[in-house]
Parts: structure tokens; C-alpha cells; sequence
């Protein structure tokens, strides 16, 4: 079975140990290939060997395989691929019953090149079977992704926080003040919600926090971005909206809230709620400066009784 390397015994020692070993001609002829190679491809030794590769496995990444190979004999130097460069070189199914979504064996291969016991050209490809050290590896990148996410998150709530709000305003401002488009702030802040407290208790009022949430987020666009912002108000940023959208989408916000009361236990809580909306222009100066104008709009609007949308106005 060893073809031109004429080793029985180490013929034995590459049948029995756990890793896919081939060994191709400079045209990808297959000399040798080994029992773990049969056990996960199907394919008998008998019926592979002394045909060409590519031929046998029209799924192989068959340009990319024929220049590995030749640069290795080219170079007469080792070459390494691991799963993070390519998941695999040969899709064959893994051996694990959980898998995390993994549907296929990711593989680290090696590229030796050596000369034949006739004096050809040859390249031993190994192939290890690193699935479980990937599947570790993406859990441990999805735990850090899961970890970040949850640090732009406001616990109670689970919308966005103030950091991440502003961070994300940031860049938006930005994009607007060298690309031009358009960009709307709105600031939402709930009315008398410490009387809320006090009458109902706080379980009550973070029962209403998280109502009036679930409500804005079925309104708010895919690329809006919700935030509480402290307490009891909360940010909104709208991405290509001008003060005409805004106000529409405001008034929808504003219309929601009234009109669906909180139950906590007996109690039925009625909630309304002040808007203030400020729009980009030229001669803003930072994304500081377009959230202080929609924090003063929300100002008038509850100076002027509380329960409306206040658009921002230079003279304010």
C-alpha cells in the first residue's frame, strides 16, 4: 500500500494513526493514501490510487491545491494551512453529536515535500482533525461578542445605553458633516414619572420603563438606533431623517404612549410623554451641540404643558 515509499512497517504506523495522510505526484496523481483518508472520504485506497486527485474530488479548491503544491516542491519547503486560513481541505462530516451548528471536519494540513524511493517529486498532504479546538474557539469569540454586546446594553431594559448612543451619534454626525445626507436627535423623556414611584413603587415604574421601550422598538426603523439615556429618558437616533420625517415619527411615539395605559398588578398607570427633536444643519459644531438642541426642545415642550413634540428653533 505504501507505493514508492516500499515500507511495510512504516506503512502500518501511517494506516493506524488518527490522521489524514496522502502523498501526490507534481500532477496530482494520488500514490498513497491512508485508512483514515478511506474512512472519511468513502473512497478505497484501491480505487483512488494512480488517479489524479482533482479527478477523484471535483470539490477541491483545485487552482488553489495545484499552486500549494508546487510552490512546495518549487521551494522544497514545509507549508502549513490551519482551519483559521480554510475551514477545510477535504468536506468531510465531523464525529461529534454536538457541534454547535458545525456541519463538516475543520481541518489544519501540512504540505511536505520529499523525493520518492525512485528518485520523483513528491508531497505528503496531513490533514488533523481540529474540530473541537475550533468549536472551543469560536464559543470562547461568540462568549467576548455576547460580552461586549451586553456592554452597549441598558440592563433593565435591554435597548442600547447612553456610551453607545453617543458613540454611534458620533460617527453619524460625522458621516453627515463630510458626506452631506441628513440626521434627526430625538430626546423622549416620560411625564411625572417620579410620581409614578411614588404612588405605584419602583417595580412599577421599571414596569412601565420596559412597556414604553417595547413600544418605541415597534415603531423604531432596523436603522434607528434606541437608547435609554438616564432614568427615565431616552435617545433616539435617525439616520437620514429630516425635521418633516421626525415629526411624523415623534407624533406616532407620543400618540402610542398615551393611548396604551401600564397594568402593574390592579393598577392600571396612565403615561404620556415630551419630545424634543433637533435636526443637522451647517454650523453645528459636534454631535454635543445637535443633543443639547434636542435637549432644549424637550425642555419647551414640557415648559408648554407637557405631552408634545417640540421641534428645535434657533431662538430657543
Amino acid at each position: 500500500m505504501t507505493g514508492a515509499l516500499g515500507d511495510s512497517s512504516l506503512g502500518f504506523i501511517i494506516d493506524r494513526v488518527d490522521v489524514g495522510i496522502l502523498v501526490v505526484t507534481e500532477n496530482l496523481e494520488v500514490v498513497l493514501w491512508n485508512r483514515f483518508m478511506e474512512a472519511n472520504s468513502k473512497v478505497s485506497t484501491e480505487s483512488i490510487v494512480g488517479n489524479n486527485l482533482l479527478e477523484s474530488f471535483p470539490d477541491l479548491p483545485g487552482k488553489w491545491l495545484e499552486k500549494k503544491v508546487r510552490s512546495v516542491q518549487l521551494l522544497k519547503n514545509f507549508a502549513f494551512t490551519s482551519w483559521q486560513q480554510r475551514p477545510y481541505l477535504f468536506h468531510f462530516k465531523h464525529h461529534r453529536p454536538i457541534t454547535g451548528g458545525v456541519t463538516h471536519m475543520y481541518q489544519n494540513c501540512t504540505f511536505i515535500p520529499f523525493e520518492g524511493s525512485d528518485g520523483e517529486s513528491l508531497v505528503c498532504i496531513t490533514l488533523f482533525d481540529v474540530t473541537d479546538t475550533a468549536i472551543s474557539h469560536q464559543e470562547v469569540q461568540q462568549a467576548h461578542a455576547d460580552l461586549e454586546e451586553l456592554s452597549h446594553r441598558d440592563p433593565l431594559t435591554g435597548i442600547y445605553n447612553r456610551r453607545f448612543m453617543e458613540a454611534e451619534l458620533d460617527k453619524e454626525f460625522k458621516r453627515v458633516a463630510r458626506y452631506g445626507g441628513k440626521l434627526s436627535v430625538l430626546f423622549l423623556d416620560l411625564d411625572f414619572f417620579k410620581k409614578v414611584n411614588d404612588t405605584y413603587g419602583h417595580q412599577a415604574g421599571d414596569q412601565v420603563l420596559i412597556e414604553v421601550t417595547q413600544r418605541i422598538n415597534d415603531i423604531v426603523r432596523t436603522t434607528d438606533y434606541l437608547a435609554r439615556y438616564g432614568g427615565e429618558e431616552f435617545a433616539i437616533i435617525l439616520p437620514e431623517t429630516d425635521t418633516t420625517g421626525g415629526l411624523i415619527f415623534a407624533n406616532r411615539i407620543r400618540e402610542v404612549i398615551e393611548k396604551t395605559p401600564v397594568h402593574f398588578g390592579e393598577h392600571v398607570i396612565p403615561v404620556t410623554a415630551s419630545l424634543g427633536l433637533s435636526e443637522y444643519c451647517e454650523g453645528v459644531e459636534s454631535y454635543d451641540a445637535l443633543l443639547d438642541q434636542s435637549d432644549q426642545a424637550l425642555y419647551m415642550a414640557k415648559k408648554q404643558g407637557r405631552n408634545r413634540v417640540v421641534c428645535f428653533l434657533p431662538d430657543m
